[in-house]
């Protein structure tokens, strides 16, 4: 529901770009406190400790069954599979296939632990900070951008509510509902629902005013790990989904972000582009393209690189 809301918004277009960012702002809330956020939580608990239970029995398992079959000499150490020491033998079989199987479980138990593990402590840091990891970015660029400028100003995100127990909380409730209705949830008060989404556009004018002007003067055929732009390019290529854009010669870029060997930016579209397309941006090589001269002189960098401070 709440995408179609935002797509009924981008098609109503006009001056309604506050709007579409709140309405963003607010499926990025939705994500986190999903109907089923908190058993999905809980989940990610009792698997690991499932899992740990499971490995103890394997493990145990092994532990006696080689136990019986061990015999030391002199100089060795050997192991009969075929059969266990003891009178009666065991009711369970338990030869080369179940010990090879054995140890196969043992280790899916142990890898579920791990990586399921690592996603509870993530989801876990997530719900007591109240704060995803695309609004964890949106709030590093708040304070760069009012490092950068100097500003007296202190951005506070709105929906932390000063305490990790207030966070916990709202995920986990005794109806199982997190607070929140998908549109509207519950901010600081010194902060209001449109907190967020006013920092966004003004990260957004300052994307526009700190993009730094650059002109092709190689082409670039778009791919991702390009073998023919130098072997620091094509082993530094961003690891993101965010597309490669195809350069032509003489083609201008207005570069927002990048990296030591890498740019991202948006394609300058002239009157002869493709009809239906209104923006093209994506990451290009660094070495592919040059800054204007216009640009070289106010010497700015792109948003994404590092300051010396």
């Amino acid at each position: 529901m709440p995408c179609l809301l935002v797509l009924a918004l981008s098609l109503w277009g006009g001056n309604r770009k506050i709007l579409r960012i709140a309405c963003t702002s607010s499926i990025v809330k939705s994500a986190k406190h999903t109907r089923h956020h908190g058993h999905i939580t809980a989940g990610s608990v009792t698997a690991p400790l499932g899992c740990i239970h499971a490995a103890f029995i394997f493990v145990m398992t092994m532990y006696t069954q080689l136990y019986n079959r061990l015999s030391f000499g002199w100089n060795t150490v050997k192991i009969d599979m075929s059969a266990a020491r003891r009178d009666p033998l065991p009711i369970i079989p338990f030869g080369l296939a179940a010990f090879a199987a054995t140890l196969f479980a043992l280790g899916l138990a142990l890898g579920t632990t791990i990586a399921v593990g690592m996603l509870f402590f993530i989801q876990m840091k997530i719900i007591l900070r109240n704060k995803t990891s695309i609004e964890s970015w949106i709030e590093e660029k708040a304070k760069d951008r009012i490092q950068y400028y100097q500003l007296d100003e202190v951005f506070v995100f709105p929906y932390d509510m000063g305490s990790r127990w207030k966070n916990f909380k709202q995920v986990f409730t005794w109806s199982g509902v997190p607070e929140g209705d998908g549109l509207a949830w519950p901010v600081r008060e010194d902060c209001h629902q449109y907190s967020l989404t006013i920092e966004q556009l003004k990260q957004k004018a300052d994307k526009r005013i700190r993009s730094v002007r650059y002109r092709v003067i190689e082409d670039y055929s778009g791919a991702c790990c390009p073998l023919n732009k130098g072997i620091k390019t094509f082993f530094t290529s961003p690891c993101t989904e965010e597309p490669r854009i195809r350069l032509q010669k003489g083609e201008f870029i207005l570069a927002t972000r990048g990296l030591r060997y890498w740019l991202y930016g948006d394609k300058i579209l002239d009157d002869a582009s493709v009809e239906g397309v209104s923006r093209i941006r994506g990451w290009f090589p660094r070495n592919c393209v040059e800054k204007c001269p216009c640009d070289a002189e106010t010497d700015q960098a792109p948003e994404g690189e590092k300051k010396n401070r």
